[in-house]
């Protein structure tokens, strides 16, 4: 299976019925797929390489440095250490733990006026960042860049779905997305039945920007009955879409089941999500006008998926 690729710059600079067709291949893919690799992002080098150097740094620290950063429970952002987790539960499936460990971290301000105690507590609560030169300052700039790059993509998305293309833009003026750094340790053969990396699942939110490490990068989708390889390639990103995407389109695009699978004798391998989400109170309804799905809130329904994931 080929994956496709859109330039978001070439959409951005193309005018009339050559945009038009642009935005028709944009929602094939997410009809199809919901997977894409993204090119003419314009995300520099710099930044890019900034945020890998810190991310090396962390995962590179003593496990004892790395756990003083474990969030308490119910808490999203900090450090989760090898088998802390199982995505897979999120789809109802018992797995032994995800064989991964991981730094997340939320928006870099709290909204003015928000009094919300479980958006306070929960997506806007403070990232306990480690104490390393130039950590925070990367994951800083990383996260605002990724903020920005999603709202080019979610007016590509308005314009796929034949809507004006500013249409979602009130809707992620102060979004609870969230950035997570991966890093999956060499396997041995010690690998349970069912085990991965990253157990099968489906993001929750709007979309997912991933920056893999290049070269095969053991990410998977589910697929006609098969699990089909991702593509890493070499400045682009891969971006899929999510649950609430899926609700809000009333399944015109699919949010499909994905991996990072686990085989015996895997190197050391890395990347970087960015799981973007509307605002906290944004109502997600089916576009359509049917009762294809109930609405929901953005942060609510975020929560109730992140806390089903916990081991």
């Amino acid at each position: 299976m080929a994956f496709s690729r859109f330039d978001l710059a070439a959409f951005e600079n193309a005018k009339g019925s050559a945009r038009l067709a642009r935005a028709a291949q944009l929602d094939a893919i997410c009809r199809e797929t919901g997977f894409l690799v993204l090119e003419g992002h314009g995300v520099d080098h710099e930044t890019i390489d900034a945020i890998w150097a810190a991310c090396d740094a962390f995962f590179a620290l003593p496990a004892a440095t790395k756990s003083a950063l474990t969030p308490k429970p119910g808490d999203p952002y900090g450090y989760l250490g090898p088998k802390a987790e199982a995505l897979a539960a999120s789809k109802g499936v018992e797995t032994p733990p995800d064989l991964k460990e991981s730094f997340n971290g939320g928006p870099a301000r709290v909204p003015d006026g928000l009094s919300d105690p479980d958006a306070l507590a929960f997506c806007f609560s403070k990232t306990p960042f480690p104490d390393l030169p130039g950590f925070q300052e990367a994951w800083t700039r990383f996260y605002a860049t990724m903020e920005a790059l999603a709202r080019r993509i979610m007016r590509a998305f308005a314009a796929a779905l034949g809507l004006e293309e500013r249409y979602f833009d009130n809707t992620i003026t102060e979004p609870i997305s969230a950035l997570r750094a991966l890093h999956y340790p060499p396997t041995g053969h010690d690998i349970e039945a069912l085990q991965q990396r990253a157990g099968a699942h489906s993001d929750y939110g709007t979309l997912t920007i991933l920056l893999p490490q290049h070269g095969s990068s053991g990410l998977q989708i589910f697929r006609e009955g098969s699990w089909i390889d991702v593509p890493a390639p070499e400045g682009a990103f891969v971006i899929n879409i999510g649950d609430l995407m899926e609700r809000w389109t009333a399944n015109r695009w699919v949010s499909t089941l994905h991996r990072v699978v686990a085989k015996p004798g895997q190197p050391a391998r890395k990347s970087l999500a960015y799981f973007h989400q509307p605002n906290w109170f944004a109502e997600i309804a089916p576009l359509d006008g049917s009762d294809t799905f109930e609405p929901v809130l953005s942060g609510p329904y975020l929560m109730e998926k992140f806390r089903s994931t916990g081991v």
